[in-house]
């Protein structure tokens, strides 16, 4: 189908020819379903529809069967057949096995190249939202990286931001007076969070080399777009950094790129598959900027496609972005779930040959009520639709498979290794140690004056207090030990704003832009 991701078809009681028009495929999307309903394969063969015509994807794979677009499928697959027939059925004619050029991603690096970047790139807000702050944590994390702008101290790894915070909360009276209260039980609670946080593998995801977009938006030499898949069956066990993460890329693809208006196809497709995730316990606000990009990143050339289980699981605000839909079965076994079927229902352009609400119910694996954007963006009527069977291997790739995609991955060696330069956590420890030589200097030269001038410079420094050689003794070793682990990273005063200020942007800059 020229300019079109084809999708499938049927005849008599099923449409005939569905095809995603790739003009209108930067209007969103959603792929909703129960369980065992034939999701994923929509979303391998939309992936794989995009990619022949030149449009990069991203995609998480959730349950490692995805991971099969980097391998041809085979005529020895065990429903090689039932493929065939589908394909005669739909009239695919052109319907051929072929693998894909795919990246593998991951963030914990084991199953791909390693994903990471700052916590200056996070930013606050969403570094809140990953740690589940309070209101009152989330403003202690804000004067935090306000601080760090100010100091000139850039924020790339976990220890940059917990020796960050050991500084705040030494420095609380100071700070409280200048941006409002700062509590070390705040300070602490947020230290907590942290050390979950690296306790569930997360502190490998901020460091440096970070993710470059760019890198995410090629071709390969055929010129067919590369599938960038992120393994996240493990990163599943941690869900709020699986949608922080993804929330973060949506956000940085929105600040990054350029206006393009309606291009004729999109420089880039993102699935965010287990989309209820990102929308639990949200709070209003996120929702709200959540609805913006969506809204507005489509003039930047990206369609974003939701995948979950149900509608329901996305807000009505949102939902009415997604112009392209693709439902599986629902299953009405309780009242509620009827409600949402029929709500479901509601949201589709009705079909005369049908009720909209039965067929969503009776569809079978592999089939689908689909509405795609026709002409000037108009939505097409629901249509019942047998899904294409994919070119690509259906399920895992095995460990060759990947390793083969691996080595011929156009970022080889581009960020397997860590890069650790100076930041926070450097320029604290080294302040740290500077001060508790200039302490152990000054200490040395006030024991080598007589008794009685000791004496009266001990006092005069210390407005009357007593200091004996044990207790300073003790000090200066207690000067060490917090040098050695940044808990003693304490500065007397804030130093003048160092370079530039750097004005994070929240959600693509709703807040403040770049």
């Amino acid at each position: 189908m020229e300019n079109k991701v084809f999708i499938g078809g049927g005849g008599e009681e099923y449409a005939v020819a569905q095809g995603l028009t790739l003009k209108y495929a930067n209007r969103h999307g959603l792929i909703a379903g129960a369980t065992g309903t034939g999701k994923t394969v929509t979303l391998q063969i939309l992936a794989e529809g995009f990619s022949a015509a030149g449009v990069p994807v991203f995609l998480s794979d959730v349950k490692g069967d995805l991971s099969g677009l980097a391998a041809s499928g085979s005529a020895e697959f065990k429903l090689h057949d039932a493929f065939t027939k589908r394909a005669t059925t739909i009239g695919f004619a052109d319907y051929a096995y072929s693998a894909f050029p795919v990246t593998f991603w991951d963030l914990f690096g084991a199953q791909g190249h390693p994903v990471r970047t700052t916590v200056a790139e996070m930013g606050p807000l969403l570094f809140s939202r990953l740690l589940q702050l309070t209101e009152a944590q989330e403003g202690i994390m804000n004067i935090a990286f306000r601080v760090a702008d100010e100091e000139g101290m850039p924020l790339l790894d976990l220890k940059d931001l917990q020796a960050l915070l050991v500084w705040v909360g030494e420095n609380r009276d100071e700070l409280s007076l200048r941006y409002g209260n700062v509590s070390t039980q705040s300070v602490g609670a947020i230290q907590r969070a942290l050390l979950v946080l690296e306790n569930q593998g997360g502190a490998g995801f901020f460091g440096e080399p970070a993710l470059e977009l760019a890198d995410l938006m090629t071709t390969s030499a055929d010129g067919r777009g590369q599938v960038n898949i992120l393994a996240a069956d493990k990163l599943m066990g941690a869900p709020r950094l699986y949608a922080t993460f993804l929330l973060w890329l949506l956000s940085e693809l929105f600040e990054t790129l350029p206006e393009v208006g309606d291009p004729d196809k999109p420089k880039l497709v993102f699935f965010f598959d287990e989309a209820h995730l990102l929308f639990d316990d949200a709070p209003k606000a996120l929702v709200d900027k959540v609805e913006q990009v969506a809204r507005l990143i489509r003039s930047k050339g990206v369609g974003v496609y939701f995948v979950t289980q149900n509608p329901d699981d996305i807000p009505e605000d949102i939902l009415g972005q997604l112009g392209n839909r693709f439902q599986h079965a629902l299953r009405a076994f309780t009242a509620r779930d009827r409600k949402a079927l029929q709500r479901a229902s509601e949201t589709y352009r009705p079909n005369p040959r049908f009720e909209t609400v039965d067929a969503i119910r009776d569809v079978g694996v592999g089939e689908a009520v689909t509405s795609m954007l026709e002409d000037k963006g108009v939505p097409g009527i629901v249509e019942r639709t047998l899904i294409r069977p994919p070119s690509s291997k259906l399920g895992p790739a095995s460990v060759a498979e990947r390793d083969a995609a691996m080595a011929a991955s156009p970022v080889k060696g581009k960020y397997d290794e860590v890069l650790d330069r100076k930041s926070a956590y450097e320029i604290l420890a080294a302040r740290a140690e500077k001060a508790a030589k200039e302490a152990e200097v000054a200490e040395e030269a006030v024991e080598e004056l007589p008794p009685a001038e000791r004496e009266f410079n001990a006092g005069r420094r210390y407005s009357g207090s007593r200091v004996t050689r044990s207790s300073s003794r003790q000090d200066r070793s207690f000067g060490r030990k917090f040098g050695d682990a940044m808990s003693d990273a304490v500065i007397k005063e804030l130093k003048g704003t160092t370079g530039r200020r750097i004005v994070r942007g929240i959600l693509g800059g709703f807040f403040k832009g770049r």
